[in-house]
């Protein structure tokens, strides 16, 4: 996610650490790297003035000039000018009105409307809330199917529109729906075109005066960079937006639609889409997302991921029994590849690791260690319960059966075995010496965790 720009910055702060004191003249050559790294980004060139503007005369007061440590004053400057350009500060959707509330989703074709309308739905059913999804595209061939496919793999009702309705018909009669049956918030997914035009707009707008809702979400394809930005800006002019819902960030290896959105059309940034899975939707921090284009991670939202997708007494026990000293062994290890799988795999943890962290990991390919999960949990459940307790009793011929009914090589059995060895050790130096010891020997293997 904004490799990219990420690499560029880091350049630029590496160059800024390294500077003894300020003067103007040093401070003006690393603003022009910032100026460059965010032209390759493909930022507005009205953010990139303003942003510029911003870090240079803050950087050139005379609290960083007489600063004892003048680089990592002028670090927290650009980190805090980053934090400002996208919000400031979370943007949470407003739910605070008499049920059911209505989001209404609007947006180009091919941003990723239907799908973001199943993951917020998610999201918002988690928080305790009877939701109803309506699908009111009834010009793209299987929309509403899509909508409803998505809405039975998330156990969450979808209204039964059809594409011979109209889309104003659609909105009367859901909503008549929604309040015969006590639902709390109605997800409005709309139809999207290939360019903004007029027969849009008017539609649009006629559906916004029907059901007036709480929420006029923009959702807007990240890797359109400027142009998601001018897409987003012309809708704003004709509807009264209240957020953006970025799509496909995962995907954006420049970041510019991120930096220039919230700037340009006023609106604040509310979700980004990390994945294409139904949980790959995550609030938009603009803290901790500036936390990470500077290379120092998001340990927060990564916290955050563990608490709601990491099964809590599963993990405890865990610790209990290597606390205890007794073996930790491939069933255990199974157990620790599905919680990763739950918290969206190897990409989505590195993406959020501070860089030096990651960049221990960094000749790992996050679709390969995600493949490699699925062949570690193949293997393992391809073996009896007494071999993942007893691990030793796995020679040539035991070997050669758990591939075979894996569909793997032997070569891949002894990698997986290896592997568990190496988990072995370190759960001993838990037991042995407490989590000192266990990130010590955590730092011996990844140097950048020290």
């Amino acid at each position: 996610m904004l490799e990219n720009l990420t690499e560029r910055l880091q350049s630029v702060i590496k160059t800024i650490r390294g500077q003894a004191r300020f003067t103007e003249e040093n401070i003006s050559d690393a603003m022009r790297e910032v100026r460059i790294a965010l032209i390759e980004a493909d930022v507005a060139l009205p953010v990139i003035k303003y942003f510029i503007d911003r870090v240079k005369d803050k950087a050139l007061g005379a609290d960083v000039l007489k600063s004892i440590s003048p680089g990592q004053a002028v670090i927290k400057i650009v980190q805090d000018e980053l934090t400002e350009l996208m919000g400031n500060a979370n943007s949470p959707i407003n739910l605070s009105t008499t049920p059911p509330a209505i989001i209404l989703l609007a947006g180009l074709q091919g941003s990723g409307k239907t799908t973001t309308a199943a993951k917020l739905a998610k999201i918002i059913s988690e928080q305790k809330k009877k939701v109803l999804l309506v699908s009111a595209d009834v010009y793209r061939p299987a929309a509403i199917e899509q909508l409803k496919t998505l809405a039975v793999s998330l156990n969450i009702e979808c209204f039964n529109s059809s594409q011979k309705d109209k889309p104003n018909n659609i909105a009367i009669e859901s909503i008549a729906y929604a309040k015969k049956h006590f639902f709390d918030v109605i997800i409005f997914d709309t139809a999207g075109r290939l360019g903004i035009d007029e027969a849009m707009m008017k539609e649009i707008k006629q559906l916004h005066k029907t059901l007036n809702p709480t929420e006029t979400l923009f959702v807007v394809d990240s890797m359109q960079g400027q142009d998601a930005v001018n897409t987003a800006k012309s809708f704003g002019d004709t509807l009264p937006l209240t957020g953006i819902i970025l799509t496909k960030l995962d995907g954006d290896a420049r970041g510019g639609a991120a930096l220039s959105v919230r700037h340009i059309t006023g609106q604040p940034i509310k979700y980004i889409g990390v994945s294409e899975k139904t949980n790959g939707l995550e609030s938009f921090h603009p803290e901790r997302m500036a936390s990470r284009i500077l290379g120092m991670g998001d340990i927060v939202s990564l916290v955050e991921d563990a608490q709601k997708n990491v099964d809590i007494e599963q993990a405890e026990k865990l610790a209990d029994k290597v606390k205890s000293g007794k073996t930790f062994d491939l069933n255990d290890f199974r157990n620790q590849i599905l919680q990763m799988k739950k918290m969206g795999g190897v990409g989505a943890m590195m993406d959020k690791m501070p860089s030096q962290i990651a960049g221990a990991a960094s000749k790992v390919n996050p679709e390969d260690g995600d493949k490699s999960m699925v062949q570690i949990e193949s293997i393992i459940n391809s073996m009896t319960p007494l071999e993942r307790a007893k691990p030793d009793l796995l020679k040539a011929k035991r070997k050669m059966r758990i591939a075979s009914g894996s569909g793997t090589k032997v070569q891949d059995v002894n990698r997986l075995l290896k592997q568990f060895e190496e988990m072995q050790k370190m759960m001993k130096m838990f037991s042995k010496g407490g989590m000192g010891k266990l990130m010590r020997g955590l730092s011996g293997r990844f140097p950048g965790m020290n």
